[in-house]
């Protein structure tokens, strides 16, 4: 297939990348600097003429969350998203032969903060009127929506679209979650934030390669697709979990405003920490899609090897 990849020079789109070309696809990314064909993300341009023709396209264009949550970074969130999608839309619409599928990173995230059951994508409580909680999570929520609906009401009739609600991506590269939450454990610092009874959702790098691909040749799925493994777990199990994955006997726990301390340290914030994200992959599994790595236990082993085996 030739796919277009918008904001495909970042992590995700680094490794997606390099898998789908090692699987015999022809990529083509496209990146405000020099990592491939230029965009704005915003405007129509000659970029477009790459869409036109192509089978594919695999948008992943956003600013990183990984980040402070002032107002102006979540502002740029919000427009990085939104204009990116809206111009893809626009691009396939004008296209003389548009793609077949057009898959949409979103955000697992866009799910309500919440304990007692998972969220799937039949039953799934979508966020923002959670009581108890920071303000400005509220507009997480409210980003995510409208990276959603820049793609629904985009104009392209002849284009399968699918949203991809996708939870952390763990993988052994350097500057990805992973990367963050091992040299936490490294350090001792590995333990359970604020109890520890937020559940954490999230997906190894090669099921996510291994969804996308499936995605692309489904015809029959369309609308939102959940991209998490099929058992998220509490904060401070998942955090056990990596510390014996890397031979680290303990890890201090930390209260809330410890994480504040840290995340303004990190220069992130505590809504990746904070936010029960309990998702499963409704679709996918109903669809057939097996999971190489489903438990954690299993990919964190796997990825602790990698990365000794990089380092």
């Amino acid at each position: 297939m030739k796919i277009v990849l918008p904001g495909g020079s970042g992590h995700v789109g680094g490794f997606l990348r390099r898998a789908l070309v090692a699987a015999g696809h022809e990529v083509t990314v496209l990146s405000r600097g020099d990592a491939g064909v230029r965009w704005d993300g915003r405007t129509l341009g000659d970029w477009a003429s790459e869409i036109d023709g192509c089978d594919a396209v695999v948008n992943l264009a956003g600013r990183s969350v990984s980040c402070r949550y002032t107002k102006e970074n979540l502002r740029e969130m919000m427009d990085s998203r939104v204009d990116s999608t809206r111009v893809v839309g626009q691009a396939i619409a004008a296209a003389r032969r548009p793609p077949r599928v057009w898959l949409q990173m979103s955000t697992a995230t866009i799910y309500a903060h919440r304990f007692d059951a998972a969220n799937d994508e039949a039953t799934g409580i979508i966020g923002g009127n959670e009581p108890d909680v920071p303000d400005y999570w509220e507009f997480s929520v409210r980003i995510a929506r409208a990276w959603e609906r820049a793609q629904r009401e985009a104009a392209t009739p002849g284009t399968r679209k699918v949203a991809l609600r996708t939870a952390i991506v763990l993988g052994p590269g350097r500057g990805g979650a992973f990367d963050m939450l091992s040299r936490m454990v490294r350090l001792g610092l590995g333990g359970p934030v604020a109890g520890g009874a937020q559940y954490f959702s999230w997906i190894h790098e090669e099921d996510l390669v291994r969804a996308v691909e499936f995605l692309l040749r489904r015809e029959e799925l369309a609308g939102p697709v959940n991209l998490a493994a099929p058992h998220p777990l509490p904060h401070r199990d998942f955090m056990r979990t990596l510390r014996a994955a890397q031979g680290v006997p303990v890890g201090l726990p930390a209260t809330r405003w410890m994480a504040e301390i840290g995340a303004f340290v990190l220069r992130s914030d505590t809504e990746l920490l904070l936010k029960s994200r309990r998702v499963v992959p409704g679709r996918l599994l109903d669809a057939g899609f097996t999971f190489r790595y489903p438990l954690w236990a299993d990919a964190a082993r796997e990825l602790v090897r990698r990365r000794r085996g990089a380092g």
